[in-house]
């Protein structure tokens, strides 16, 4: 298992080095709009709301979407050049940092979610201990992979020996599950949601059972907004705009969360109301909050080092980066 993971982050790594070597950057267009990189996660809603309904528009910035089934996909979109400001779970981000990587800059997290993501699981699981011999469907180098290890070392079982877990991308767990070649899926909605809605599974468990959740509060894999070091180095003030819509786009799902709703179901297909009970669910962060949580000693960026030193121990990357050298507060 671990072979396979790790020859994926030096795959996301190489591009990395390539581009730091000043291989141009792809993709470019001449009248200065932007891509983003994005998926159906909910930590893409702000920006994908921000594009619908003109705020980005607003704020002067041609945004184009582009989407990504992983995160480690889009990080290596990312390392390339191919898009400008992205949105991520951290651990894709830290597997880069760890590398030494500085292609990109975190300038944000957009929210905090709990029940979004976990383990789901036929009707004879009952307890982590019972998922002993059981093939387990997951996306490697993701929030699910952590969550998965983090809550088998707590019941005291082997990941290698124990079980087997099986690296399937986002997009196909659901017709994994179903087609009963995996006995458990861990996953994110909307899948998360999409599995949870087949007949005879429960949810065993969500990110409310994770370690550093009960200690810190933090996810797996928490959500971060970043752009690439260019952009950030020559138009600060794109990454500027960029976020005061993304935050806007925030007060929307706050306070609007049925029109936002209403918005996001071309992007991830739930039904109006699984997208209602997402968002519902989710603490979506104002630019206020930011302050708190990414200006040093921001409590966010102190959850993120202690993630960091967490991947260590479940050796998912070698070394644990010093993350706050990543973070550019300037733009919030």
């Amino acid at each position: 298992m671990n072979m396979n993971r790790r020859a994926m982050l030096v795959r996301t790594a190489a591009l990395a080095g390539a581009s730091a070597l000043g291989f141009p950057m792809i993709g470019r267009a001449a009248n200065a709009s932007y891509t983003y990189g994005g998926s159906a996660w909910l930590g893409h809603y702000s920006a994908y709301i921000a594009m619908k309904t003109g705020l980005f528009a607003k704020q002067g910035l041609d945004i184009k979407w582009q989407s990504f089934a992983t995160s480690s996909d889009r990080m290596s979109a990312v390392m390339a050049g191919n898009i400008d400001l992205a949105g991520t779970g951290v651990v894709s981000s830290l597997a880069l940092m760890a590398a030494g990587a500085r292609q990109f800059q975190v300038i944000a997290t957009p929210n905090n979610f709990g029940r979004a993501e976990g383990v789901l699981v036929r009707e004879d699981v009952k307890s982590v201990a019972d998922l002993k011999g059981k093939k387990i469907g997951v996306t490697y180098a993701s929030s699910a992979h952590v969550l998965l290890l983090d809550v088998l070392r707590q019941a005291g079982m082997n990941p290698d020996r124990d079980v087997s877990i099986i690296n399937l991308p986002a997009t196909n767990l659901l017709s994994a599950y179903q087609g009963k070649q995996i006995d458990a899926a861990v996953a994110w909605t909307p899948a998360f949601d999409r599995i949870k809605a087949v007949p005879g599974t429960h949810v065993l468990l969500d990110d409310t059972a994770f370690s550093l959740y009960k200690q810190y509060g933090i996810t797996p894999g928490p959500d971060v907004l970043l752009t690439h070091t260019k952009l950030g180095k020559e138009n600060p003030d794109a990454v500027k705009k960029f976020l005061h819509a993304v935050f806007q786009a925030n007060t929307m799902l706050t306070e609007q969360p049925d029109e936002a709703a209403g918005v996001l179901l071309e992007l991830t297909g739930l039904s109006k109301e699984e997208q209602l009970a997402v968002i519902k669910q989710t603490q979506w962060y104002s630019a206020a909050d930011q302050q708190a949580l990414m200006v040093e000693p921001g409590k966010f960026v102190t959850g993120m080092q202690q993630l960091a030193e967490m991947l260590v121990s479940l050796k998912q990357i070698d070394r644990a980066p010093t993350v706050k050298d990543w973070v550019q507060a300037s733009y919030l």
